[in-house]
């Protein structure tokens, strides 16, 4: 597949006149763009300018959600610039840098469309494939996650981490995608409007949709050289992502019955205390070892209350979780369509 690298060319500071109402009358947008941003001064105007050069030739209305996630550079007078300028243009900032899931989640609080589309700052990633995701997402998906198939990053400290980070998460989860990193994706706000992340979950998305019954898709997208600006990304958050990856494992399986985890836990200890005692009794008396002679008193007396806080906490789970939903009227799970339920009317709703 062949992409077209939209113009670098910067445009021209944002005017200070009344910002001016360039979206069709109607309800609401019905796409929104969501755009994290955290020191990218000298990127955020040639991102604009690329969007306005993309959005426009899609058909439908649009706006554009940047939040600032606690800049200290020029970033949001920048924003605050364009958003002077143009109406379709909304800017959330922070008190302080929060992360990109915060950002992402407050991006996805404030937006008005019907698809979600988050995207980077940094220019890497390409404007121009926001059709293409939307294409996807009209064959009937309720998910479409971007492919940097062709990366232009370290190889080392970014490409080589990514591919291990991608690989454990399509085994774990069962969702098989290559390029969880990737922002730029597609969202029905109906799939997503419900989702809580926290930590670094942004990149989860896809599974969290994947549990509530949504139909994902994945597709290759551009990806760009940093030109401006320092990558906030390192080596060490592979190692977060593999801590929030145990957190996805375990709401995936046992969210709503986290006594069966803390409970197998608590088997094995007493199995293993079982063991230890049998094999202690067998030394004693087959071989005339004292109990002193061998650890396996201590072993078996460990084991034993390993397998007694396994399954307290397991029960102390229990309750939280039930607490949890039945405090909130939460449901533990969730409808797609009925038929004649509403009133008693006839049809199917959705």
């Amino acid at each position: 597949m062949t992409y077209q690298v939209a113009s670098q060319t910067p445009p021209a500071v944002a005017s200070t006149a009344p910002a001016q109402d360039f979206s069709p009358a109607g309800d609401g947008p019905q796409l929104s763009i969501v755009i994290p941003v955290f020191n990218e001064e000298d990127n955020v105007d040639r991102l604009y300018a690329r969007l306005l050069d993309t959005l426009p030739a899609l058909g439908r209305s649009f706006e554009i959600l940047f939040i600032d996630d606690g800049s200290s550079d020029g970033s949001y007078a920048r924003l605050a610039g364009i958003a002077a300028a143009d109406r379709r243009v909304k800017v959330v900032r922070f008190v302080r840098n929060f992360g990109q899931t915060a950002a992402l989640v407050a991006g996805i609080d404030h937006a008005a469309g019907q698809v979600i589309v988050p995207m980077d700052a940094d220019l890497q990633n390409d404007p121009g494939d926001i059709g293409l995701l939307l294409a996807k997402l009209d064959e009937g998906y309720d998910v479409v996650s971007g492919w940097r198939k062709d990366r232009k990053d370290e190889l080392v400290t970014r490409l080589i981490p990514s591919w291990m980070a991608n690989k454990l998460i399509s085994v774990i989860s069962g969702v098989r995608l290559h390029d969880y990193g990737c922002s730029l994706k597609a969202y029905r706000r109906a799939v997503i409007k419900d989702v809580r992340l926290y930590g670094e979950m942004h990149r989860f998305v896809p599974i969290y949709a994947t549990w509530m019954g949504a139909r994902v898709a994945e597709i290759a997208v551009n990806h760009q050289e940093r030109r401006f600006g320092r990558s906030k990304y390192g080596i060490s958050r592979t190692f977060k992502v593999v801590l929030d990856l145990v957190t996805v494992k375990f709401l995936s399986e046992y969210a709503t019955k986290p006594i069966y985890l803390f409970g197998q836990a608590g088997f094995w200890s007493f199995a293993a205390a079982f063991l230890s005692f049998a094999w202690m009794v067998v030394l004693k008396y087959g071989y005339h070892t004292t109990f002193i002679e061998t650890p396996l008193p201590v072993l078996s007396a460990m084991f034993f209350m390993l397998g007694v806080q396994f399954i307290l906490m397991g029960l102390l789970a229990e309750i939280q979780m039930r607490t949890y939903h039945e405090s909130q009227g939460k449901r533990i799970y969730m409808v797609r369509t009925t038929i004649n339920i509403e009133g008693g009317s006839g049809g199917e709703h959705r």
